[in-house]
């Protein structure tokens, strides 16, 4: 027994070492068109779910679904979430060029299938090697859950908030002609 119990020490030694030596030497891929590493993914995917699982708000949110809170999520979007998310007429050079890619938010389906305290939480602490930031010290409570609404809702907005969102697409476009892009 106690000759298996050194071998398994052993062999969790050299693994460690070989993990360290892996990273430590610039094997390991970190640029943003890099592969991603064997269960990369899916362990961060599975550590995010986790960890969201146990912290999102239990409560229903403290806002309505409704079209004025819709509007005021859309502003926020259009001011915080755009730049890497997207709008629905165009997708994100920003977003496309992060790893993971950021996903188009307000196309298909996406965030529109997730809890909207799920959504709430990922503004709030934002989520950690992926370029998503933390909105808590730049966004109201209020704010947070108008733009997690915003986006639970995104399939179905009323006709105002589309609007409103189609005019950000011309107002980036006219924006980036104004500075020579």
């Amino acid at each position: 027994m106690r000759s298996f119990v050194i071998g398994f020490i052993v062999a969790l030694l050299v693994v460690a070492g070989a993990v360290y030596f892996y990273f430590s030497t610039g094997a390991a891929p970190v640029a943003v068109d890099a592969q991603a590493m064997p269960f990369e993914r899916k362990l961060a995917q599975k550590a995010l779910h986790a960890r969201v699982e146990k912290e999102m708000p239990k409560t229903p949110p403290p806002v309505q679904a409704n079209e004025e809170n819709f509007l005021a999520g859309a502003h926020v979007y259009a001011e915080h979430c755009a730049v890497c998310h997207g709008l629905p007429q165009e997708d994100s050079e920003m977003g496309s060029a992060e790893f993971p890619r950021a996903p188009q938010l307000l196309k298909g389906t996406g965030v529109t299938d997730d809890p909207v305290a799920e959504t709430y939480w990922k503004v709030v602490n934002g989520i950690r090697l992926t370029g998503m930031p933390q909105f808590k010290h730049h966004l109201s409570d209020s704010q947070s859950w108008q733009v997690s609404l915003l986006l639970a809702n995104a399939n179905k907005l009323p006709a105002s908030v589309q609007q409103y969102l189609a005019t950000q697409h011309v107002e980036a476009h006219e924006a980036g002609e104004s500075l020579g892009h």
